[in-house]
């Protein structure tokens, strides 16, 4: 059974970000082979990997039910779908990626996505570790995109409305019961004029309120910065990068606080 571990958080918090310095830290522990799932349908985890996608699983979804008349004889859906689905898996070293894409359009979706619901999670069992870049704010979270994960990583930044969406997105897993195993928050970019200008107790506060344990902080890393607008991939980050170090600290904790195999609630 794969250990998944999914990011969530308000839109440019930086949750793509964290959710490829974990994949980053993963490699380095040398501990299986790992699948990295982009379920935001603006697909842009394969550039912090530095990978190429050719066709998303909403790629093939849609080509699936414009062609599903004219399939040869004998092939059937489901192979067309399993045959697809190989072609939309990136492979690398390490790790391997999967693109959802796209939402859905004007077909009808009910048995091509139980079909590929049912091979992601058949694919997912080959990998020790899966890690799902979720789509920013809470539809994911409505539409139980995220379930069946044992670390929920919530990303915020120390804005307050970054925040305040921390709190939305714990609260409405507990009223969804989600099968998750446990959710963590993590804040990134902080810097200590950061942390002085907001004040060590107002920030404790704004953090309380979120319902979640803090797990790590993630510095403020200019190097990092200048990669996300260069568009490089994690893997040119120095050994010395303050952020990678503090991913791979998180990460040490939530193997540490996780029981194996872990269970989810």
């Amino acid at each position: 059974m794969a250990f998944t571990i999914a990011v969530a958080g308000k839109g440019g918090v930086g949750k793509t970000t964290v959710a490829g310095l974990i994949v980053r830290a993963l490699l380095e522990r040398r501990d299986g082979p790992i699948l990295a799932i982009d379920a935001d349908p603006n697909t842009n985890f394969h550039q912090v990997l530095g990978l190429q996608v050719e066709m998303t699983i909403g790629d093939l979804r849609e080509e699936t039910l414009k062609r599903i008349k004219d399939l040869p004889p004998g092939v059937s859906k489901d192979q067309y779908l399993e045959y697809g689905l190989q072609q939309c898996l990136v492979e690398s070293n390490g790790v391997d990626l999967l693109a959802m894409g796209r939402g859905e359009g004007p077909f009808c979706y009910c048995a091509v996505n139980h079909v590929l619901r049912r091979y992601i999670d058949l694919l997912s069992k080959n990998y020790k570790y899966v890690v799902l870049d979720n789509e920013a704010g809470l539809e994911h979270l409505s539409r139980r995109t995220t379930q069946d994960v044992d670390v929920l990583l919530v990303i915020s930044d120390a804005n307050p409305i970054a925040l305040q969406a921390a709190a939305r997105i714990n609260k409405l897993a507990d009223e969804l019961q989600l099968r998750i195993g446990k959710r963590f928050l993590v804040l990134n970019n902080i810097s200590d004029g950061l942390r002085a200008g907001l004040g060590a107790e107002a920030l404790q506060s704004k953090i309380a309120q979120t319902g979640l344990a803090l797990l790590g902080e993630i510095p403020t890393d200019e190097t990092l910065l200048r990669l996300t607008l260069e568009g490089k991939p994690l893997s040119e980050l120095p050994p010395t990068s303050p952020a990678k170090l503090a991913v791979t600290k998180i990460l040490e904790r939530i193997l540490d606080l996780t029981p194996w195999p872990p269970s989810r609630s």
